[in-house]
């Protein structure tokens, strides 16, 4: 499927975003869009320093507050030469927003660790940990990795919060009202705008560290998956420096797994098999460890509560250390991305294609963890894959598919364009998951997970909750996407027709 130089779905959301934009170049950027900022790390992460010159290091941004105080909560960050400290993050537009704001004399502020502002004069110098007379301070400007007005149409509509309680949405019916083909090419555009935020994403991060630097990042942040995304991200930021030298899968598993602070000090001696793996993993590291120094995450920057064996840090760094082991790695995806890009496959085509990609990346079998979960787990009886089918198409879609069209769209090569997005539009669903749950009850009015087909249609339905959904409420007030969507003329992909002048 070839799209339009400008959807309807475009449209509709530079037209929504468009009086936000106004303010670029005005004045500082809103609070929410700092906030936003800061969500996501959209940050040249290796330049941070306070307003006072100490570098900052930034292992997790914490968790958007819902119930008051300071914005962000349970971060883990660590400023100059004091060891890491988790706390609160508060965000400001100005340093004299902390007293202005009587942050400084409020008991719920006592533990923030970082005021995260736009810009700065230095006038006050914070020190590391809890400070409620003045935390040390970070401003953001001029440490941005894309220009303002790009940041805001990616992130100002991002949700802070979490969806409402199910619903239907004024959008159902007239959703519903449409043919099949209508709302499927309604969610193939939407999923065209989220592969362009991907890829925009990696074209922000390429023009400062490389596109092959870029690709690393975002693979080893998918491997963290929801739970653990800023510690794989950490580690994939420094990779220069942990990986020089090593040759092996094995010895760049000790390295992750050491610089990741996720190798055991003791050992059970109860399991042959993981206490082997564990004494010549220790017979390496401790003698590089004192050289990596500066690279070493916290270990309370992991979190493990609820996450499954299958996705545990240990055995994702395992699978990671497989790929960067393999010298033609980058060229492997660069290879897949090529073939077939003289025209677009047939669908018959797609499981091959997906099928040779589960190939590149399962990295085949490991001596020690395709037989364990963990490094404190016993032999299981079967050998167990390091990466699942639905883990490939995650990695297919939000980060292998991306990185390619962006490459293929900055390099002008119109073949791969075409192809890459042939691939994306027809890959097959991927695992279902609440958010995608919630969607297909409150706009489309079904529970079966058959009524997405395709994984371009999930994430055309994910785009839409969040470009709309999470910024109204469950009875949709003052959302206008109903009103678009029965005013739609697929045939005309032009600016909608408004009752009434947009809020």
């Amino acid at each position: 499927m070839t799209l339009p130089s400008k959807s309807f779905y475009a449209v509709w959301r530079t037209h929504f975003l468009a009086p936000l934009l106004l303010h670029d170049g005005d004045g500082p950027p809103s609070e929410r869009l700092l906030q936003a900022v800061w969500q996501h790390q959209r940050l040249q992460r290796d330049q941070l320093k306070t307003i006072d010159g100490k570098p900052v290091r930034v292992f997790h941004p914490g968790f958007v507050s819902v119930e008051g105080g300071p914005d962000f909560g349970n971060a883990l960050i660590q400023v100059g030469d004091f060891p890491p400290s988790s706390g609160d993050v508060e965000i400001d537009l100005h340093p004299n927003g902390w007293r202005a704001h009587g942050h400084d004399r409020n008991p719920h502020f006592q533990n923030v660790i970082l005021q995260v502002v736009w810009e700065g004069d230095g006038m006050h110098h914070g020190g590391a940990g809890t400070c409620r007379d003045w935390p040390p301070t970070l401003a953001l400007k001029g440490s941005l990795d894309a220009p303002l007005a790009e940041l805001i149409l990616a992130l100002e509509q991002e949700p802070l919060r979490s969806l409402p309680e199910p619903l239907r949405g004024s959008c159902c019916l007239p959703l519903r009202g449409l043919d099949e083909e209508h709302r499927t090419g309604l969610l193939i555009e939407a999923a065209h705008v989220r592969l362009e935020a991907r890829a925009f994403q990696f074209r922000a991060r390429a023009r400062h560290a490389g596109w092959e630097q870029a690709l690393w990042e975002q693979l080893f942040r998918a491997l963290g998956y929801k739970h653990n995304l800023w510690p794989m991200l950490h580690l994939a930021e420094t990779k220069s420096h942990w990986s020089r030298g090593a040759r092996t899968a094995f010895e760049l598993q000790v390295r992750l797994l050491g610089v990741g602070a996720l190798l055991p000090a003791e050992w059970s001696r109860a399991r042959k098999g993981a206490d082997q793996y564990l004494r010549r993993a220790w017979d390496c590291w401790w003698r590089e460890r004192d050289g990596l120094s500066g690279c070493l995450l916290p270990p309370a920057a992991w979190k493990f509560h609820g996450v499954r064996p299958a996705n545990h840090p240990q055995r994702r760094l395992a699978l990671a250390a497989h790929w960067l082991a393999d010298e033609h790695f980058i060229s492997k995806i660069e290879g897949w991305g090529l073939g077939g890009s003289s025209g677009v496959a047939p669908p018959h085509r797609l499981g091959s294609i997906a099928e040779s990609l589960r190939q590149i990346l399962e990295a085949g079998r490991d001596e020690f963890w395709s037989w364990h979960w963990t490094l404190r787990s016993a032999r299981t009886k079967k050998p167990l894959p390091l990466l699942g089918k639905e883990r490939v198409t995650d990695l297919a879609m939000n980060v292998l598919l991306p990185w390619l069209w962006i490459r293929a769209v900055e390099g002008g090569n119109e073949n791969l364009r075409r192809a890459v997005e042939q691939r994306y539009y027809a890959w097959p669903a991927a695992e279902d998951n609440s958010v995608l749950k919630l969607a297909r009850q409150r706009l489309l009015g079904v529970e079966s997970c058959q009524a997405l087909r395709t994984a371009a249609a999930q994430q055309g339905l994910i785009q839409i909750v969040r470009d709309f959904c999470e910024h109204s409420n469950a009875v949709c007030e003052n959302c206008r996407f109903p009103e678009w969507v029965r005013h739609w003329n697929p045939q005309s992909p032009k600016e909608p027709h408004f009752s009434r002048a947009h809020p």
